[in-house]
C-alpha cells in the first residue's frame, strides 16, 4: 500500500489536470483484461480481481469505489484507502444520478474508448452533462514516477529477469513452447504477479519468426525454431515492466542475422536519447532509420510509456511530439519485420528516462541464447 504522501501526491496532480480542463469530476474505468486493471489500483488501492470497477473522483470532496451489483463479493473490500463504497445494479446509472444530483456538467472519463462497459456508457450519454475523453491527461499526470513507485517498477523487474533465466534453464529442443515457458510463469505467480500478466510468443522454423504474436502451446520446438517469448508481468505493487530476449539452439537465418545485426545498436542509441527535454518521436524517429538502413521496418510503435498500466501515454512514435520527464518509465520493444511482413525479430526493455541518457533496468545482454547459459555466467561478462 503506498504511503498517505504517495497517496495524496496522486490526488494532486490528477486534480491540477482536472482543473485545467474545467472538470467537476473524473470517473476512472478499470477492468478484469491484463493491463486494463491498473489505474483502478493507482487511485482507489482496489485489486480488481473478475468484472469490472470504476472510482469516481469529484472535483471537490471524497471519491467513490463503483461496483456492479453482481462483483459485491469479488475482491478484498476493506484493502483500499477508499472508503466510500456502493454496488448498483447499473454502475452507470448511480454515476449519472449522482452527477445530476451534484450539478456537474463536465465529466472527465479515463478509460472511456477501450474499457467502460456499454450499459453503464448508455445511461452516462443520456445524462445532461459533458463526456470528457480523459485517458492522455491522465495518464500524463501519472507518466513520472515517484521513488516508492520506481521501487515498485524495479521490484518487478528483477521478478521478470528471474523468470527469464528460469526460462533459459528450461529451454530444450523436443519440449513444447507452453512447457519452456512454464517455470518463469511459476516464479511470476509466486512473487506476486497473480492475474497481473500477459505472456505471449513470436516463433517460426528454419531460424526464422513469424510476425503474429500468439498464446504458447503445444507445439514442440526444434533446434532451428526461433522463439521470442514476450514477458509483461506486475510484481505485488502492480507495476508493469516488459522484458525479451531471442532463443535458439540452432542457427538462425540469413534474413534473421541481417536484422540482429542492427538490433543492438538500434537498442543503444534509443537508449541514449532516452533523456529529459527530448522528444519522444525523435527516439521512435531513431530507432526506425536504424533499422530502414538494413531494409526493414518497424511493425508497430517503437514502444511506450508503462507504469501501473500495462500501456499508458505518451507512445514513443512518429506523432508523439511529448518532452520526456526524468523518471518517466517506458517499454522499448521495436518489432521489425521484412519487407513481406511474415518474418520478425523483436526484444524489449523497460527503461528509466535519466537526465543524460536513458536506464536500462536488466542487465541482461542482448543476444542470442542457446540454453546453455547462466545468469551469473553472463553477469560476469556485463
Amino acid at each position: 500500500m503506498p504511503s498517505q504522501s504517495e497517496i495524496d501526491r496522486r490526488y494532486k496532480n490528477i486534480r491540477t489536470a482536472m482543473k485545467r480542463d474545467n472538470l467537476d469530476a473524473l470517473i476512472v474505468c478499470g477492468n478484469q483484461y491484463a493491463g486494463f486493471e491498473g489505474a483502478v489500483l493507482y487511485t482507489s488501492g482496489f485489486e480488481i480481481v473478475h468484472r469490472y470497477v470504476y472510482v469516481v473522483i469529484p472535483l471537490d470532496g471524497e471519491p467513490t469505489l463503483v461496483f456492479p451489483r453482481e462483483a459485491r463479493w469479488i475482491g478484498d473490500k476493506a484493502r483500499p484507502w477508499v472508503k466510500e463504497q456502493v454496488w448498483p445494479d447499473i454502475p452507470g446509472q448511480w454515476i449519472r444520478e449522482k452527477a445530476q444530483a451534484s450539478s456537474w456538467s463536465r465529466v472527465g472519463v479515463y478509460g472511456l474508448n477501450f474499457i467502460m462497459a456499454v450499459r453503464d456508457y448508455r445511461e452516462l450519454a443520456n445524462g445532461n452533462f459533458d463526456l470528457i475523453p480523459f485517458d492522455y491527461q491522465f495518464d500524463m499526470t501519472r507518466a513520472v514516477k515517484s521513488d516508492e513507485e520506481l521501487a515498485e517498477v524495479r521490484d518487478a523487474m528483477n521478478i521478470i529477469v528471474d523468470g527469464f533465466w528460469d526460462l533459459v534453464a528450461a529451454y530444450k529442443p523436443g519440449k513444447t513452447e507452453a512447457e519452456i515457458m512454464a517455470p518463469a510463469v511459476e516464479r511470476f505467480f509466486a512473487r506476486g504477479a497473480g492475474p497481473r500478466m500477459m505472456n505471449i510468443l513470436l516463433s517460426g522454423s528454419g531460424g526464422e519468426a513469424e510476425a503474429a504474436f500468439k498464446v504458447p502451446g503445444n507445439r514442440v520446438v526444434k533446434e532451428d525454431d526461433l522463439l521470442l517469448y514476450s514477458l509483461e508481468i506486475t510484481g505485488i505493487g502492480g507495476y508493469w515492466v516488459e522484458f525479451s530476449r531471442p532463443l535458439i539452439r540452432g542457427k538462425v537465418s540469413s534474413r534473421t542475422q541481417a536484422m540482429a545485426d542492427a538490433y543492438p545498436h538500434a537498442m543503444e542509441a534509443a537508449r541514449k536519447q532516452l533523456r529529459a527535454g527530448e522528444l519522444a518521436a525523435n527516439v521512435h524517429r531513431t530507432v526506425n532509420e536504424m533499422f530502414a538502413k538494413h531494409g526493414f521496418a518497424l511493425g508497430h510503435l517503437s514502444g511506450h510509456s508503462i507504469g501501473s498500466t500495462m500501456i499508458e501515454y505518451p507512445a514513443i512514435g512518429a506523432k508523439s511530439e511529448v518532452e520526456l520527464q526524468e523518471n518517466m518509465i517506458f517499454s522499448l520493444h521495436p518489432q521489425v519485420v521484412d519487407q513481406d511482413g511474415k518474418v520478425c525479430l523483436y526484444t524489449q526493455d523497460t527503461y528509466r528516462i535519466g537526465k543524460t541518457e536513458g536506464e536500462c533496468l536488466a542487465n541482461v545482454p542482448w543476444q542470442f541464447y542457446s540454453g546453455s547459459e547462466s545468469r551469473e555466467q553472463m553477469t560476469a561478462r556485463s
